[in-house]
């Protein structure tokens, strides 16, 4: 059985408009489109609303419902699984799509799955199934609330770039330039002090997870201290900082890539954090939206 549109709206207590966004959006569970009707099953429940409180800021709106998910701890092994299933696909390819990797979603699931695609590089192949086995390392160390270490960045790397055997785990020894950006990297011989300083300004920031996670992912990668896999050893450290804060992990689209880069050049041509503060937490409270929708089912 299936309601309207007008039908969902009366029963949820909002407009037909937010109804359609909602759908469109693929946060109605079960929703059917046919031509320009959306159907929806009768018994779906209201999703839970992703924007934030007019008078209330997204870190505020980020906390409350952080503070909400923490009520709902510990989570059971069945739902950390089925929080964490798809997601860790979708993540592999869109870090790895914003790197070059040429594997679709699916294809990245069936590589995932052990199989092997017909004329794709073996490059795409090895990168997806390294970065599978990165994250699960970090949630190994989540577990453990091991301490962010270079050894730590130099272990993530090492799963990281497992197409690239000598380069795996060591800083970078030549110079490099990243194409388009408008920050050239630290020459190699600064990139250890540097990683030094980073790691002991993150340590003594004391500003919220989002701003200070943001700060810290912009210069890393300003430091670029590999010589290839910086990005997506870069977006695993924010996961494992976020997860040992009790947030949950974020997945950066290949589609959003753009706004992603805008938010390092408005960094180091301008100084403002605000853009990549701002994509960090839009991701943040959406992921929270999800666990709190999921989780009430």
């Amino acid at each position: 059985m299936y309601m309207t549109v007008k039908q969902a709206a009366e029963k949820w207590g909002i407009t037909d408009r937010r109804v359609r966004i909602l759908c469109a959006e693929g946060k109605v569970s079960g929703v059917i489109r046919e031509g320009r009707c959306w159907m929806i099953p009768v018994d779906t429940r209201k999703p839970v609303d992703g924007r934030f409180r007019a008078a209330e800021s997204l870190l505020a709106a980020i906390d409350r419902k952080k503070n909400e998910l923490d009520t709902r701890r510990p989570l059971t092994q069945g739902e950390v699984e089925r929080l964490t299933e798809e997601f860790i696909i979708e993540y592999t390819y869109n870090s790895n799509a914003i790197e070059g990797n040429t594997l679709t979603l699916r294809e990245t699931d069936m590589v995932l799955r052990g199989l092997t695609i017909d004329r794709k590089p073996l490059k795409d192949h090895m990168e997806a199934v390294g970065h599978k086995e990165a994250f699960d390392f970090v949630r190994d160390l989540v577990k453990e609330q091991m301490p962010l270490s270079e050894s730590i960045i130099k272990q993530i790397h090492y799963l990281v770039l497992a197409d690239k055997r000598e380069d795996r785990g060591v800083y970078r020894r030549v110079p490099v330039r990243i194409m388009g950006a408008k920050h050239e990297p630290v020459q190699p011989y600064l990139i250890q002090s540097k990683m030094e300083q980073l790691l002991e300004d993150y340590r003594n920031n004391t500003d919220h997870i989002i701003p200070r996670l943001a700060r810290f992912h912009i210069e890393f990668e300003g430091i670029h201290p590999f010589i290839d896999g910086n990005g997506r050893t870069g977006r695993l450290l924010v996961n494992m900082e976020l997860m040992k804060a009790g947030y949950p992990p974020i997945d950066i689209k290949f589609a959003d890539r753009i706004s992603y880069y805008n938010a390092f050049d408005e960094y180091h041509v301008k100084h403002d954090l605000g853009a990549m503060e701002k994509l960090f937490g839009g991701y943040v409270n959406a992921r929270l939206d999800n666990y709190l929708m999921m989780l009430e089912k």
